[in-house]
């Protein structure tokens, strides 16, 4: 069984995907106090996740079964 560790991109990235989806949990006091910014804040947050999983290089290609 071949193990490979994930790289510290991997990690940001899953990290702020997480503080994405707290946010989404959160939306309706934050667009109360933020507006519109509140989506924005997503949006950026989601956006800065996705490209730091996408420019993980660390691990290895998936195989097929």
């Amino acid at each position: 069984m071949n193990e490979f560790k994930h790289g510290t991109r991997f990690w940001i990235g899953n990290v702020t995907l997480a503080l994405a989806l707290i946010s989404l949990f959160y939306m309706g006091p934050l667009s109360e106090r933020l507006g519109i910014w509140a989506m924005v804040l997503w949006m950026m947050l989601a956006a800065v996740g996705m490209y730091f999983l996408m420019t993980d290089k660390s691990g290895e290609p998936g195989q097929p079964d």
